[in-house]
Order: structure tokens, then C-alpha cells, then sequence
């Protein structure tokens, strides 16, 4: 395997794991009750896996951390155009660790996860619309 198809290999890799969060965020509001908590964690995990996806495809290293500022900030180095969407995502770092353990500061309402879902989606659509098809598979 030559080094582009490894990159486009691993870029998608990256992204079906983003694709796969997203799903597990929408199954997680449709259950009855709603797992809310649960949906806010794997909004973090889907907008983080395509942010790294983004810089896996441009061979930018990145470090193993979950605050969407961060890598946020360093896909937008790359293409300005993803300042804003990056921005706004960073508010789904707390969902990495918020309600993960015991002694939550609150109970997440339903319209948080539906907030932090669109959010999420809208992160990973603006990804997709800037790899080439070949490193989006799905």
C-alpha cells in the first residue's frame, strides 16, 4: 500500500467512525426514554473523529486530545472556511467527560441533545464536503 492509498484509507477510517457516532447520537434520542447523556458523548466523538479526519487527510499530526478547540483551531489553519463550523463545535469538548462519571453537575434535557446532534452533523457535512470522494466511502 503506497503512502496516498494509506492516507485515503485512514482518512476514511476515520470519518465511517465519525458517520457511526452520529448514528449511535440519533438511535440514543429515539430510545424511550431518551439517553441524553449518551447522545451528548457521542456528539463529541463524531465531530472529533472528523476533525481528525480532515487532518489525516492533509498529513497534519495531531495529538490523541478531545477538546474540539484544538483541533478544531488546527483544521482551520488548513481552510479558513472551517473557522466558524470549528468554533461552534468546540463546545461539545465538555461532552467528553461532562456526564461520564458519577456526580454530573446536572441532568441534560432532550433539547441539549438535539442541539449537540445538529451540531455534530454539521461538522461532520463540512468535512465530507471538503475530502474528495475517495476518502469519504460511505
Amino acid at each position: 500500500m503506497n503512502v496516498d492509498e494509506r492516507r485515503t484509507s485512514s482518512t476514511k477510517a476515520w470519518l465511517e467512525k465519525a458517520v457511526q457516532d452520529l448514528r449511535r447520537v440519533s438511535v440514543l434520542l429515539q430510545i424511550e426514554p431518551p439517553d441524553v447523556e449518551g447522545s451528548l458523548f457521542h456528539a463529541h466523538q463524531a465531530a472529533e473523529k472528523a476533525l481528525k479526519a480532515f487532518l489525516t487527510w492533509h498529513d497534519v499530526p495531531f495529538r490523541r486530545v478531545h477538546e474540539l478547540g484544538v483541533v478544531g483551531q488546527q483544521c482551520a489553519e488548513i481552510d479558513e472556511s472551517l473557522s466558524e463550523v470549528a468554533n461552534r463545535a468546540n463546545m461539545l469538548t465538555q461532552y467528553a467527560w461532562r456526564f461520564r462519571y458519577p456526580g454530573a453537575p446536572y441532568e441534560p434535557e432532550l433539547e441539549e441533545g438535539l442541539t449537540a446532534a445538529r451540531l455534530a452533523t454539521e461538522v461532520v457535512e463540512a468535512i465530507e464536503g471538503r475530502l474528495p470522494a475517495e476518502a469519504r466511502g460511505h
